[in-house]
């Protein structure tokens, strides 16, 4: 069986990848994952300077998944680039970086020193991040500002580049459509639902920054039916996330028109799942007489 799968150009072994921020660097991971057999390594976010996140608590248990803010913390491209990329190269995986920040600038000197980087397949722009410069408003919430965002990127990329959509928009076909207007190698979708959980007995938010992103299981119905509508709205690939906990989940995605699929918080709950969604996309297309991933990838029957 062919697990392959090619999203611009760019050939991985299996459609399995990490969501951002579940996964660290792989280094975290590498005592219970393979690294070496997953499709690709999704780094956490990176900025061009070190970012201290929010202030704690900034993680909260919810029904079927969990809130976080923890405000992209990070440690800045400069020890990114001497202690990470060092790290992912010793592994026959593809690494694809997530870059944040708060202006175009921030993401455009990021995306000009990961171009310095011939390991690095593709970028994941995380457009989720607060526009500092426009009122907060995130660069993925109005329509324009995702459209200059990519536009400005896609001049300085050295790389394909994905646009990691947020869900908490009016219309996400409009979003995709402008990131693939502006030039968008590829998406990635969903990036977390904006929640909020209050202590009844402190009565205190449960998060100090009042409301985090929800990630886990309960998301993924709305992440698939995102994940179909942008299949149909838009030309180039799609990585399917938001909610992934087993193969069958995984697989629902790739009907729905993903290539591809991260998983997320699932990695905080079983840190071998990544491994056992591989297998089990392999047993379901052995099983269903499927020798090449690509007859799965939008194959919902209509």
């Amino acid at each position: 069986m062919n697990m392959q799968t090619t999203l611009a150009g760019v050939t991985f072994q299996n459609p399995v990848m990490t969501a951002s921020g579940t996964f660290g660097s792989g280094m975290e991971y590498a005592e219970f994952v393979d690294l070496n057999k997953l499709g690709a390594v999704v780094t956490k976010g990176v900025a061009n300077v070190p970012w201290p996140g929010n202030p704690t608590p900034r993680v909260a248990e919810v029904y079927g998944g969990m809130l976080n803010a923890i405000g992209l913390q990070n440690p800045g491209i400069d020890v990114f680039m001497e202690r990470d990329i060092p790290f992912l190269k010793q592994y026959d995986t593809k690494i694809i970086v997530n870059v944040c920040g708060k202006s175009v600038e921030d993401y455009v000197e990021v995306v000009e020193r990961l171009g310095e980087e011939p390991a690095v397949s593709m970028l994941e722009i995380n457009v989720s991040c607060p526009n500092v410069k426009e009122g907060a408003i995130a660069f993925g919430q109005k329509a324009d500002a995702l459209y200059h965002i990519t536009q400005e990127i896609k001049k300085k990329a050295k790389q394909p580049i994905i646009m990691k959509l947020s869900p908490n928009v009016t219309d996400i076909t409009e979003m995709a459509r402008a990131a693939e207007a502006a030039g968008a190698d590829a998406l990635s979708l969903i990036n977390t639902l904006t929640g909020m959980k209050i202590d009844i007995h402190k009565r205190k938010f449960a998060i100090a920054n009042k409301t985090g992103g929800m990630s886990g299981p309960a998301i993924k119905p709305i992440a698939v039916r995102m994940v179909y509508q942008t299949a149909r709205a838009v030309q180039i690939p799609i990585i399917g996330m938001g909610g992934i906990a087993n193969a069958e989940d995984a697989i629902e995605f790739l009907l729905a028109g993903a290539s591809a699929i991260s998983v997320g918080a699932m990695n905080f709950v079983n840190p071998y799942c990544t491994m056992e969604i591989v297998q089990g996309i392999a047993d379901y297309m052995e099983q269903y007489h499927i020798e090449n991933l690509r007859d799965l990838i939008g194959a919902v029957n209509e």
